[in-house]
């Protein structure tokens, strides 16, 4: 897992919350439910955060009708959605509350159809010192996503810019 540098590191109002719930399957589903409410566009793949620190996100989304393409495999938009949701919860739990963020580019490789249930790793693509940044920074967030026999469908390096809060 990447690393983030922060030994005072409080994280996002989000991440905060999601401390506060039980570390299993219901404060998961609890939690899942909340951001999806704050984003709704976010319920369209059904997500459910599985794992979310500093440096680290696992998102899990079903391979259900509201998915589907053309051809019943996981389209490919609701696969980009899958990892802006965990590039944005890795977000929360990793930039200081000193910083702020937001996405600035995607860039994604459709490498095979998904069809099962899709799972994102989210992680930084180099490791990140918040406190070195000063201005505007871009910071990569590199996202695997796989299905349920752990290839690699897609993958997205998503760049956001952060910058002092």
């Amino acid at each position: 897992m990447s690393e983030t540098s922060s030994n005072t590191h409080r994280g996002s109002a989000t991440y905060a919350l999601r401390r506060k719930l039980p570390d299993n399957r219901l404060g998961d589903a609890l939690f899942s439910l909340g951001m999806v409410a704050r984003v709704p566009y976010f319920g369209t793949i059904l997500p459910l955060v599985e794992e979310m620190e500093p440096g680290y996100c696992r998102v899990t989304a079903p391979k259900w009708f509201g998915v589907h393409n053309h051809i019943g495999t996981f389209h490919a938009i609701a696969a980009c959605n899958l990892a802006e949701t965990a590039m944005g919860m890795l977000m929360e739990a990793s930039v200081p509350t000193t910083h702020r963020w937001i996405p600035k580019a995607m860039n994604t490789q459709y490498l095979t159809k998904a069809n099962t249930r899709l799972t994102a790793h989210a992680e930084f693509a180099e490791p990140v010192d918040f406190s070195t940044i000063a201005e505007g920074t871009d910071v990569v967030v590199s996202i695997r996503i796989l299905d349920k026999e752990s290839t690699e469908v897609v993958h997205c390096d998503i760049t956001t810019w952060v910058t002092p809060a």
